[in-house]
């Protein structure tokens, strides 16, 4: 079995220049020259524009950004050695070399357009074009030759740059889509399509959390710090925001300063809905980085807001959500994430009741869309680090909230009452004169492995399931279950974690194994990694125990929130099935069952829902 992935050809190395200051060269006069120098100009590179004819030959946009000076635009029959008036587009080829010969810097890029037919009837024959491309690779600079795909050193993706709408002008987002030259016109369609399906706002919310970014390492305290900590830049860091940090102290060094700022960084862009990271003031980021108080909904409900519902005399099994005349403080679980696995309950206390929503991070924003724009809506800030403050900054402005007379909505992902800390919440509230009412909601415990096609329980695979957390209080190692074959295994919060965990369940002696109640789990024992279960970018990594952290490097950055699934149930439903599992001598079987499973290879990736979803 092959230890890492097999590439398979046909793909390309996608990368964005930053050319600033760069020359680019662009032969042709062309519309299609002109789009080019406008995709270089953008990059901020010195763009060179060379064409048959010169001005008067150019289209009329080369021709306005030459007077503008945003360009230099020069007339390749009159360059030395060039070949005036031929047809051929061959003897002028020479020329070109030796001007670029003549630079005082050698082009970073070169782009040669009139291979494409012109207004004129005109056009770059194949054979001059292999030779300037000839030239130009002795001189080591990459060409893109426009509709002759063989001699291309790289080619130009289908591109959107988004508006920032603060300003109104072109911001830092780009998006592009390339098919490999296998359709031109549909990666067009493809990249408008991906377009329209992004929020409005996401322009500005790169813009804010870049602003974001840059607060975060502005205090010359951290200059030092953010030289030598690859925490503190993005591109260093490890592909999961949900590494574990120190609990926040007291006092802090400028160092623990520093990467607890960009941390929250990276949190935030991770989890807070795209509207509200575009709608972000500087009071807020600076609120955001200090950790004085979550993010905030900017047109907030009043107690007598028109949200408010008439109280209902109903009976409590009801469930109604009707609130009384005070405040009142729902705990509500949002399932897994599907917005169509919301309970009625929950729906109509996010919808109809709600004029405070405390949410908590992994809330998909799917989910916050249903809220009504008039309803202040808070996220936790239960960064790594920040835990236990964040959890209390919430209680505290729920009781706050509830004694001005609002109806309350804490949200929690799942069910409330699977490590939802929602015992906590109850008796604290309690304390403080409300009893919340507690609305359960759709466990990811059972419906994350459902939606990978995984049961916990199944005839002849598992005859029962333990649930447990990878994270204990405080950031406390936890106990694991021992080994049972018959027994499924779900760990929440855990894939973080995953090195520890991995080595807790299958060590043989030591600390690790004293972590363990039970035997050792063996290497080749099924385990499944969920990721974002029942969102349309649900991701499953299936392997064995012994290879699940290097097939978990391989797919690249985590998709939080992540669950783990262990055990012989994981294999049981993959495509005929398997029922034999707890029969007696079933073991001797295993290495066939896992070789049937993953074929020969060491894991495998399902991305996206089952057909069906889409429709919800």
């Amino acid at each position: 079995m092959e230890a890492f992935p097999t590439p398979i050809g046909g793909a390309s190395l996608l990368l964005a220049f930053r050319p600033v200051q760069k020359l680019i060269i662009i032969i042709g006069g062309n519309t299609l020259a002109a789009s080019r120098a406008f995709a270089a100009l953008e990059a901020e590179a010195q763009v060179i524009v060379l064409a048959k004819g010169g001005t008067d030959a150019s289209c009329e946009e080369l021709r306005w950004r030459a007077e503008q000076g945003q360009l230099t635009l020069l007339d390749l029959d009159e360059l030395p050695t060039s070949a005036a008036g031929t047809e051929d587009y061959w003897r002028d080829a020479k020329a070109i070399d030796s001007f670029i010969y003549g630079q005082p810097k050698r082009p970073h890029l070169l782009f040669i357009t009139d291979t494409v037919t012109s207004a004129n009837g005109s056009r770059r024959s194949y054979d001059s074009a292999q030779y300037i491309r000839n030239l130009s690779r002795h001189r080591a600079i990459p060409v893109n030759v426009a509709d002759m795909p063989d001699l291309c050193d790289f080619t130009f993706m289908s591109t959107q740059r988004f508006v920032d709408p603060g300003t109104g002008q072109a911001g830092p987002l780009q998006v592009g889509v390339t098919t490999n030259g296998q359709g031109c016109r549909l990666a067009g369609r493809i990249r408008r399509d991906i377009v329209a399906s992004l929020p409005r706002e996401i322009g500005g919310a790169v813009v804010k959390v870049g602003k974001l970014r840059a607060l975060a390492k502005a205090s010359d305290e951290q200059v030092e710090a953010a030289e030598e900590d690859q925490e503190l830049n993005e591109d260093g860091a490890p592909v999961t925001p949900n590494i574990p940090v120190p609990q926040r102290q007291a006092e802090e060094s400028a160092r623990e300063r520093a990467r607890r700022r960009m941390k929250w960084v990276a949190q935030v862009s991770e989890y807070w809905p795209t509207r509200r990271l575009a709608q972000m003031t500087d009071e807020e980021m600076a609120a955001v980085l200090d950790g004085r108080d979550g993010l905030r909904s900017p047109t907030p409900s009043s107690p007598g807001s028109s949200s408010a519902e008439p109280s209902l005399s109903t009976p409590i099994h009801d469930l109604s959500l009707s609130p009384p005349r005070q405040g009142r403080i729902f705990l509500v679980g949002s399932g897994p994430g599907h917005p169509s696995l919301l309970t009625v309950a929950t729906h109509a206390a996010l919808t109809r009741h709600a004029q405070l929503v405390l949410s908590d991070k992994l809330v998909p924003a799917a989910v916050l869309a249903l809220i009504p724009s008039g309803v202040e809506v808070r996220i936790a800030r239960k960064f790594p680090g920040n835990a236990d403050g964040a959890q209390n900054e919430l209680m505290e402005a729920a009781i706050e909230a509830a004694r001005r007379g609002l109806t309350v909505v804490r949200l929690k992902q799942g069910d409330p009452t699977v490590y939802g800390r929602a015992g906590e919440e109850v008796l604290y509230f309690r304390a403080h004169g409300f009893e919340p009412v507690v609305v359960p909601g759709v466990s990811s415990v059972l419906a994350g492995p459902t939606f990978a096609g995984i049961p916990v329980t199944q005839r002849g695979a598992a005859e029962s399931f333990t649930v447990c957390t990878g994270v204990g209080r405080q950031g406390k190692k936890v106990q694991l279950p021992g080994y049972e074959r018959s027994r499924t295994l779900v760990i929440l919060m855990g894939v973080a974690r995953l090195p520890e965990v991995l080595e807790t369940l299958q060590a043989a002696e030591g600390e690790c194994a004293s972590r363990r109640n039970g035997p050792a789990y063996p290497s080749r024992t099924p385990i499944a990694l969920i990721e974002r279960a029942s969102m349309p970018d649900q991701r499953v990594i299936c392997s064995t125990l012994r290879d699940i952290a290097a097939a978990l490097e391989s797919v690249g950055e985590q998709r939080p929130p992540g669950m783990l699934v262990v055990g012989w149930s994981v294999v049981s439903l993959w495509e005929q099935g398997d029922v034999s599992i707890l029969d007696e001598g079933a073991e001797h079987r295993d290495d066939d069952r896992l070789k049937t499973w993953l074929g020969e290879k060491l894991w495998r990736v399902t991305e996206g829902l089952d057909a069906g979803w889409e429709d919800w």
